[in-house]
């Protein structure tokens, strides 16, 4: 559904029934609040049953009310500042089992991220890797630690691997300035999305590389400079974005691409296991 769901909203609302327009007058005045809301949870704030609520989504359009929740969230996440985050999650959170709401919202994005996966860009963007003159991945500020986390991997299966690092516009394209055709750009973005992060994907575009992009819905800035992009949900927890579902693909990413490697892996993690013995890296446990 490419309208925004507000529109849609204000557009149906003759054909409502008594529930459905209060459901309809408290998520135009409530958005921001209505779109982390679970089905049973909008209903008791409006006082209609969970299955008007259902009913609500599907007269709307939608496959069920986690797509409808899906489209709120993705119309408000770029827009709300660190602040409003927390205040929405402050009052959704007061009466919740924090740890629990968390923890089944982690488990959730997983879900979601490996039902909606794309496997043959995902076996693509692997095989544009393993095949990469070089490799350069770039992940700002929450991203970073994505970045990093495949970066330290990437390392232990390539010679060819550079993670960008750099506070300034300037430090970035010092470190890309070389890239061209025949390698990969990787990179990471999540909203509230970076700008650096884009005007570096366009740089490395335009000097011919192959971008692909890790971000979190085909509406991101992200994905539309990507020659490749591969999406993980990131919904918002208080004023943080979790990253669980974004770091399990890059887990995948890395598995995969291990596994289609020409180097000899087998001989690397022997000579590394040598190394940290001799140089002490990891303390010894008894077994």
């Amino acid at each position: 559904m490419d309208k925004d769901i507000l529109s849609v909203i204000e557009a149906a609302s003759p054909g409502f029934s008594k529930g459905q327009r209060s459901i309809a007058k408290y998520i135009l005045e409530n958005y921001e609040k209505a779109a982390f809301m679970t089905a049973s949870r909008l209903g008791q704030v409006v006082d209609v049953s969970e299955s008007t609520v259902v009913r609500f989504a599907a007269e709307l359009g939608y496959d069920g009310y986690p797509e409808m929740r899906r489209a709120l969230q993705d119309m408000i996440r770029n827009c709300l500042t660190s602040v409003q985050r927390i205040q929405v999650a402050k009052e959704l959170m007061e009466s919740e089992d924090i740890v629990s709401l968390v923890l089944s919202s982690d488990i959730d994005q997983i879900r979601q991220t490996m039902e909606e996966m794309n496997r043959r860009d995902f076996e693509s963007a692997v095989d544009r890797i393993v095949k990469a003159k070089n490799i350069y991945i770039f992940g700002l500020r929450s991203s970073s630690a994505l970045a990093n986390f495949m970066g330290f991997y990437f390392n232990l299966i390539f010679d060819n691997v550079r993670v960008i690092n750099g506070t300034s516009a300037s430090e970035v394209f010092e470190q890309i300035l070389r890239v061209s055709e025949g390698d990969v750009f990787l990179a990471l973005s999540f909203p509230r999305y970076s700008r650096r992060t884009i005007k570096a994907m366009r740089y490395a575009r335009d000097m011919g590389a192959d971008v692909i992009g890790i971000t979190d819905t085909p509406a991101s800035p992200i994905a539309k400079l990507a020659d490749i992009a591969l999406f993980a949900r990131s919904d918002m927890v208080s004023f943080i974005d979790t990253l669980v579902a974004p770091l399990s693909l890059v887990n995948a990413l890395i598995v995969a691409t291990s596994a289609k490697a020409q180097g000899d892996l087998y001989s690397n993690f022997e000579k590394l296991e040598r190394i940290w013995d001799e140089y002490e890296v990891y303390e010894k446990t008894d077994v």
